[in-house]
């Protein structure tokens, strides 16, 4: 009941302002502000008013919409995790092992640090050869090329 005659003033009021703009003779604008003030009084006549009314004064229903919101919430979070591609703890660890042994070269003790040195200070250093493991058996030659290459 105070919907409908709230609905009611608010088209009235409207229609109000829409008669003022065309008696200033702005007929296109009154035309646009009577159109507005009309459909408020067009929902109350459809019962949509009273349907809307019916469903913002019952508990259930918010009880439904925060279920709704609860839903799309982890809908939205398990798609963002998809995207980001974290895979399973397995998958994880595998994956980090792997990076972990590709960063550093087998026979390195430790990262280098004088890459980002000018050169008159890199020549300074004396400069060490890299240790090769004699039961290894693998040919570390592209790698000491490189190590010279950047004067380590």
């Amino acid at each position: 009941m105070l919907a409908e005659t709230i609905c009611s003033a608010a088209s009235a009021a409207g229609l109000g302002i829409a008669a003022v703009t065309a008696y200033r003779k702005r007929f296109l604008a009154a035309a646009r502000i009577a159109a507005y003030s009309l459909v408020p009084i067009g929902l109350v006549l459809t019962g949509v008013v009273d349907w809307v009314a019916g469903i913002a004064f019952k508990p259930s229903v918010w009880i439904g919409f925060g279920l709704l919101a609860v839903a799309w919430m982890l809908f939205m979070t398990t798609r963002a995790i998809e995207r980001r591609g974290v895979g399973t703890r397995k998958e994880r660890k595998a994956a980090a092992r792997a990076a972990q042994s590709d960063a550093i070269a087998p026979a390195a003790s430790a990262p280098s640090l004088a890459s980002g040195l000018p050169a008159t200070q890199t020549q300074a250093r004396p400069k060490a050869k890299p240790q090769q493991s004699a039961s290894s058996g693998e040919d570390f030659s592209d790698i000491e090329a490189i190590l010279k290459k950047h004067g380590i």
